[in-house]
């Protein structure tokens, strides 16, 4: 559905070709796609394989038939056509244009979009899914609305994030602690990924709204697989990825329950929030600037957690891996000013 809007989107020569059809409200049924199985549904019409244009789409839709265009929208290929798919499809609407498109749309998987003369209204079919195109600034209203709350949440999880960060500068960890930060990062990223739908509504009128969404969702995808990375015990057939995967399949109702997101962690503590877990140090080494996720990696293993890598010396660091003596003091000159700063937002 979202590449079909794509290529209905305002700004695209398909959108300007609706938009001309509703000014002079007509109707029409246009199906995205030439292929054999389009071809097989097609009865009659004309045989066209001319360049699409705005203009040409619009001419064409005085005629009752279907218009079919090419995969790219670049062509048009048939005007005029009957369309006969399978009538045993079943099929929510009730005129015979739309009908006919939610028809075709489920059996051959192809975007059809249809509009409405009566009411200029468009609608894209896809798969038995139905959309109805909406004016720019209705889409633009919700996708503002939709920034402010994605705000407030993003607040939220920089407030649980930097308190994560002071519990585990002082190795004060709980279950609840981590599953409250991936609930967090969870709901941010739903909301994000509503808006990324509203941005490809709007076409190119989506661009102050996309860049709003990359400043307010930037670094929330790395947060969250570290805190996976973090705390998660790696397991034939588990690991962090699949925590995410999980998480992602939660229906809204159960990710609002932490002791559903934490029985996601499968920790050796099992379901208990108030358990004590111990980081391993990568979310916080990640803080560290200008220090490969590699040489993390390598820090990782040779002191298991954080607690460990925050107590070794300079000297100790230094025999890891990638870490040389300029290094070994920047990771921890970098954990120091890290633990102040942690605990002053914490307590200030």
């Amino acid at each position: 559905m979202l590449s079909a809007l794509r290529r209905a989107a305002p700004g695209t020569p398909l959108r300007a070709g609706i938009e001309r059809i509703m000014s002079a409200r007509m109707g029409a049924l246009i199906v995205v796609g030439s292929g054999p199985d389009v071809l097989s549904l097609c009865s009659g019409g004309f045989l066209l394989d001319a360049e699409f244009t705005p203009p040409r789409l619009s001419e064409l839709a005085k005629m009752d038939g279907a218009i079919i265009l090419g995969d790219d929208c670049a062509r048009i290929v048939r005007a005029n056509v009957h369309l006969v798919p399978d009538p045993d499809i079943p099929t929510s609407e009730t005129g015979t244009r739309h009908r006919t498109a939610e028809r075709v749309a489920r059996q051959i998987h192809v975007p059809v979009i249809t509009i409405s003369e009566d009411r200029s209204e468009v609608a894209v079919h896809v798969d038995g899914e139905k959309k109805m195109l909406e004016p720019t600034p209705r889409v633009l209203a919700r996708a503002d609305q939709a920034l402010q709350i994605l705000e407030r949440y993003k607040n939220r999880l920089d407030t649980v994030s930097t308190a994560l960060s002071a519990l585990e500068v002082e190795d004060l960890v709980t279950v609840r602690d981590v599953a409250t930060v991936l609930q967090r990062a969870e709901m941010v990223r739903r909301i994000a990924e509503e808006i990324e739908g509203y941005v490809v509504e709007l076409g190119t009128d989506g661009r102050l709204v996309l860049l709003q969404l990359e400043e307010l969702v930037g670094g929330v995808e790395d947060e969250c697989r570290l805190v996976a990375k973090d705390y998660v015990v790696p397991a034939a057939g588990w690991g962090p990825a699949d925590v995410l995967t999980r998480l992602a399949r939660l229906d809204d109702e159960s990710l609002l329950d932490l002791a559903t997101v934490a029985a996601g962690l499968r920790l050796p503590t099992g379901p208990d929030l108030d358990a004590a877990v111990t980081p391993r140090g990568y979310r916080l080494l990640h803080k560290i600037p200008r220090l490969p996720e590699l040489v993390s990696e390598h820090v990782v293993e040779r002191f298991a957690d954080l607690a460990k890598i925050m107590r070794a010396t300079a000297a100790e660091l230094t025999g890891v891996e990638g870490v040389g003596d300029v290094r070994a003091r920047a990771i921890k000159d970098g954990l120091t000013r890290l633990a102040e700063s942690s605990i002053l937002e914490r307590y200030a």
